[in-house]
């Protein structure tokens, strides 16, 4: 937290900010501002809704301590960056960015907000560096509407892979190193995003559809087409990474690509060794790379899946009940910071303690429990669970009572 202090021009703010991040990473069942609130110990949620929505100070610039933060304790020569997008499904309409789209936290298309995040996975640990909302086109073609949510009613409607380029640039131009950028389908298709890395000589490892087209010395072809032309002796047996339940073997052949322009193309294709599907990717290397790396690189997209659980099971990254920008980009900010700091401790505790034989290695869950029961626990008296009680009471009755007089008025 003393990293982030010198973002807040006054005390109360800077205090308060430190409690919501214990908050988020203390043992509640469902944190937003009420329960934060209540665990800190004061006595109603206003003070946690002003942090959020109007006190002065600056998301972005804590983001950017939170990249430092991040590159420093866990900054690895091999680091890849992955980007992917995550949704919450949210009620209404009023929220901002929220509208019915697909979501794979629900795996259907859903009333959801989805924003894009990209991941710095190194050896030592993998958490979130930066951060940005996907307003919908429905968006940004209604000014009231994206001035009545806090945004600029100049926006100007960003693809996910926009976003993920904008993000990519913002690390890279801050001074940091990164060889590798990975991502899924929804990425890999993007002419753009990829032609941006290739300018900046950033390798990626990107997935592509089975219908992508590329181009070899011998033609055009479909991916699915190409992978049936790859002879038994070209696939090579692969781990893309340890998983929980030991490495992820699976059968790889690689693909040269014809492109008049320096540096080194292929189609990487993975075979599952048991079922036989198969999955694609685009990949590109200022220089000529082994497969096993382009492997790595492919194997490593799972952190930011792994991110997405961790992220919302520790530090409720997902349980924000806000619905202006401001507020959305502070949450998820703080969030950022939380998770962060439980990576950090995790790869310093790994660091410094190794594991015995008997032991698994300490994980971020078990960080969390040791830290806030050994650390942050606060115990308040009956007397503040009592008046918490009752205002939780009286406000859910102004609700009410409002809730009554809008559905009169709409049916009169």
């Amino acid at each position: 937290m003393g990293r982030i202090a010198g973002r807040f021009a006054r005390v109360e703010p800077r205090r308060r900010a430190a409690r919501l991040v214990l908050g988020l990473l203390a043992d509640l069942p469902r944190k937003n501002c009420w329960t934060i609130a209540e665990w800190a110990g004061e006595t109603t949620p206003d003070g946690m809704q002003h942090l959020l929505g109007r006190a002065k100070w600056d998301a972005d610039a804590v983001r950017d301590d939170v990249r430092e933060y991040v590159v420093e304790h866990l900054h690895d020569d091999r680091a890849v960056l992955v980007v992917d997008e995550t949704g919450d499904v949210k009620k209404g309409t009023s929220t901002v960015g929220v509208q019915r789209q697909y979501t794979g936290t629900a795996g259907r298309i859903e009333n959801s907000q989805v924003a894009v995040y990209l991941v710095y996975a190194g050896q030592r640990g993998h958490t979130a560096v930066d951060r940005e909302l996907y307003v919908p086109r429905s968006w940004t073609l209604d000014p009231d509407r994206c001035r009545a949510a806090g945004l600029d009613e100049d926006i100007v409607f960003a693809t996910k892979p926009e976003l993920a380029t904008r993000m990519v640039a913002r690390f890279l131009d801050a001074g940091h190193q990164a060889a590798w950028v990975a991502g899924d389908e929804v990425y890999g298709g993007n002419p753009k995003l990829r032609t941006a890395l290739e300018e900046r000589g950033t390798g990626y490892v990107l997935a592509v559809a089975c219908s992508h087209e590329v181009t070899t010395g011998a033609g055009k072809f479909r991916a699915d087409i190409l992978s049936k032309k790859v002879p038994k002796r070209a696939w090579q047996k692969l781990s893309a990474g340890a998983g929980a339940k030991g490495h992820r073997f699976y059968n790889w052949a690689v693909i040269d690509l014809a492109d008049p322009r320096p540096g080194s193309r292929q189609l990487l294709i993975r075979r599952n060794r048991s079922t036989g599907e198969l999955a694609y990717y685009r990949c590109y290397s200022p220089a000529s790379v082994p497969l096993a790396v382009l492997v790595r690189v492919a194997g490593s997209r799972w952190r930011v899946e792994e991110f997405f659980q961790s992220g919302k099971g520790l530090a409720a990254l997902d349980e924000h009940q806000v619905r202006r920008y401001t507020s959305w980009s502070r949450w998820v900010t703080l969030a950022m910071l939380a998770h962060a700091f439980l990576a950090v401790v995790r790869a310093d505790e790994h660091a410094r303690h190794p594991a015995p034989d008997e032991l698994i290695p300490l994980t971020c869950n078990e960080i969390q429990r040791l830290f806030t029961t050994l650390i942050v626990r606060l115990v308040h008296d009956a007397a503040h669970r009592l008046r918490w009680s009752a205002w939780r009471r009286r406000h859910q009755a102004r609700a009410q009572v409002s809730h009554y007089r809008r559905q009169a008025a709409n049916q009169t």
